[in-house]
């Protein structure tokens, strides 16, 4: 079995944006309409609008490399690279998180992961529950783990591709008793701090619009910067039930304005893109 990519430019996991990850967002953005590849020349250009010099540019591709995300590639004597299979495959869940607007409700129920791994294997455990974490779930219990329901397709996913579908089972669940199911889901996921995330999201985006000068290069510019951001925030807050949610929750405003950016920018960024690689 291939070695599964790290993860963590992927799924935006690291706690600041940094070049790696903004090269991630432009591969994952615009590479897959040229069959997930980008000469250097592309990349070095284009990070440029982002403050992303070429040192830093050529440094992060070598670290994507190493973890498995690129594959050197030249095409028509250009240098480049492409996403991995494995990257290609993240990325394409990462769509489905990243641009659902809907949150979960109540009414769609839970689904349970139960693990159990033998003490000889515990290395996979530790893999299995960083995994489930990345998705998003919270622990319920030590060998219980509870997410959104419509998390089943990818969590399956996930877990057959790291080879740990050996080790978990996979339940949907409603909650019937005890407890006020709202205190519940503070116990289970850690909602100050997705609201401080939230209000960092807010804080740094929120006059990006009226920062932008009009042009295609500031909308490329502005949109990718959000996204990098933004593209993190999913895995850590899984869609929870708003009527699971703290009033004036601003995971609602943080993903109001994420979209609000991505109706304005998206479109001029990517013309900003195809303009200068096509």
């Amino acid at each position: 079995m291939t070695a599964a990519p790290d993860t963590t430019e992927l799924d935006g996991s690291a706690r600041a944006a940094q070049p790696r990850q903004l090269i991630v967002t432009v591969y994952g953005l615009y590479s897959r309409e040229e069959g997930g590849w980008l000469s250097v020349a592309s990349l070095i250009d284009l990070l440029g609008e982002v403050d992303v010099d070429e040192p830093a540019v050529r440094s992060s591709i070598s670290r994507l490399k190493r973890r498995g995300i690129l594959n050197a590639v030249r095409r028509g004597g250009a240098a480049g690279y492409e996403l991995s299979e494995a990257a290609l495959a993240i990325l394409r869940e990462g769509d489905q998180r990243i641009f659902r607007r809907e949150r979960a409700t109540v009414a769609e129920g839970w689904l349970l992961a139960v693990f159990s791994v033998p003490e000889a294997e515990r290395h996979k455990r530790h893999v299995l529950r960083s995994q489930l974490a990345r998705l998003g779930f919270g622990t319920a219990s030590a060998g219980v783990w509870i997410a959104p329901a419509h998390l089943h397709d990818a969590t399956a996913e996930v877990l057959r591709r790291h080879g740990l579908d050996g080790y978990a089972e996979l339940f949907r669940a409603e909650h019937l008793a005890f407890g006020d199911l709202a205190v519940k889901v503070r116990e289970w996921w850690d909602l100050d701090q997705l609201e401080e995330l939230y209000t960092d999201f807010i804080e740094e985006h929120g006059a990006a619009l009226e920062r932008w000068d009009g042009s295609e290069a500031g909308a490329f510019a502005g949109y990718v910067r959000a996204l990098t951001d933004w593209r993190r925030l999913p895995y850590l807050d899984p869609g929870l039930p708003a009527e699971l949610l703290p009033t004036d929750w601003a995971g609602s405003r943080a993903a109001g304005l994420f979209f609000s950016l991505h109706a304005r920018l998206e479109r001029l960024a990517r013309g900003y893109v195809l303009g200068r690689i096509g």
